[in-house]
């Protein structure tokens, strides 16, 4: 991942300026400024015709993890995977739209250029049991497998109850960290 990082840095800047987010929002919140992942490749394309895409790296480890997890009778659906900065301004332009207050719409959403959907490695996983992206989903078989055997995969939970970085609990999301091998 390579960019223009003075004009990525800008494109972001004008970006918050226009939705009202607050000069401080990354540093008050502890929040890594993401790049948008520029080689990524098609993961799955669910019923509705929707593309979900992710590195190729982290595509690799949601194949075995879903794999892995079908084999032990539980069905994992991606609901969301890479997300571009645009994508994610129109995200919280239409929760601006319907009446909601900026301060509220970020513990729900990243800002432009904080979400980790931007690199290509984050997935919202649902089970068939429970509607997309719902708390809900932390009661389900799906996610108490996830939470033994992700790890083993390289995906982690983002966004566990009261996390430092002030988002609302997401059972849903999950990261993939690229591990280097350990050299001996």
């Amino acid at each position: 991942m390579t960019s223009d990082e003075p004009n990525y840095n800008q494109r972001i800047q004008a970006i918050h300026r226009e939705l009202g987010i607050p000069l401080h929002y990354a540093h008050d919140r502890n929040l890594q400024l993401f790049e948008e992942a520029l080689s990524l490749v098609t993961a799955e394309i669910d019923p509705n015709g929707k593309i979900h895409r992710l590195t190729e790296a982290a595509n690799q480890r949601w194949k075995a993890m879903k794999h892995a997890a079908a084999k032990d009778g539980l069905p994992l659906i991606l609901v969301s995977g890479f997300r571009g900065v645009d994508y994610q301004a129109g995200l919280i332009r239409k929760k601006l739209d319907q009446g909601q207050i900026i301060d509220d719409v970020l513990k729900v959403l990243a800002a432009p250029g904080y979400s980790e959907h931007h690199t290509g490695r984050a997935i919202d996983i649902t089970a068939p049991d429970c509607p997309p992206c719902s708390e809900k989903f932390e009661h389900t078989d799906a996610f108490a497998w996830l939470t033994m055997c992700a790890g083993e995969f390289d995906f982690s939970l983002s966004f566990p109850r009261g996390n430092r970085y002030g988002f609302i609990y997401e059972p849903w999301h999950w990261a993939f960290h690229n591990k280097p091998e350990l050299l001996t």
